[in-house]
């Protein structure tokens, strides 16, 4: 999981550029969201072995002056999911 807070009204610039950053290889699923204060979140799912050991793909972090501040990124591993209704 990819999230970066954009800096001060430049919140599209951020989404269109997380949008269009293509990770080496191809995740299971990708999805991007936004959120009030100009946040960016890229969740992307991969088919990983190793589980949270695995070497996969990160989103760079934005060019200097898009993001208010670092990017925080978090690495999960399923433990448990529920069919769509």
């Amino acid at each position: 999981m990819w999230e970066a807070r954009a800096a001060e009204g430049r919140g599209p610039e951020l989404l269109a550029w997380a949008r269009a950053q293509a990770p080496e290889g191809e995740p299971l699923r990708r999805e991007v969201f936004r959120a009030p204060q100009d946040r960016v979140l890229v969740v992307t799912w991969w088919e990983a072995e190793d589980g949270l050991s695995a070497v996969l793909p990160e989103l760079p972090a934005p060019p200097a002056g898009l993001a208010a501040r670092p990017v925080h990124r978090w690495r999960f591993e399923s433990v448990e999911a529920s069919p769509a209704r």
